[in-house]
């Protein structure tokens, strides 16, 4: 999926199939998670290189890091990619769900959520190869 098939919305409250399907309480909450987990990742790459641990435990980077990846584009596209795969969406009180009725919308859905998911784990990936290839 290129970066012009995706349809941002200019408003975080209502439904649109494949481009938002959370509100405002549920980004927020993606957003602190995406934080968390790279706040999480930048820890654990400072002490596996200050505890000289082996190179090959600096892999351990790219769970944090993909997480804390998926939870920024997640808020970024007002997306839960979790939600997309379960056929439902929320834009009421964190925790609770409406499910997505129409078959093409939950296709749309499913679709988006792989594509955050994929795009998610390659950055965790990518910056676990940055770590494993830094000299120190």
């Amino acid at each position: 999926m290129s970066m012009q098939q995706i349809a941002f919305t200019t408003s975080a409250d209502e439904y649109r199939s494949g481009a938002c399907n959370i509100g405002p309480a549920e980004i927020a909450r993606r957003r602190r998670t995406g934080i968390a987990g790279l706040a999480a990742a930048a820890v654990l790459a400072a002490a596996l290189v200050l505890l000289g641990l082996p190179v090959a435990t600096r892999w351990l980077v790219a769970l944090p890091l993909a997480v804390g990846a998926i939870g920024l584009l997640q808020a970024r596209f007002r997306f839960c990619a979790a939600f997309g795969l379960a056929g439902v969406r929320n834009f009421g009180t964190p925790g609770t769900v409406d499910r997505v009725e129409d078959a093409a919308a939950r296709r749309a859905d499913r679709s988006m959520a792989v594509a955050i998911s994929l795009a998610g784990g390659a950055i965790g990936f990518a910056g676990a190869l940055i770590l494993v290839l830094l000299p120190v």
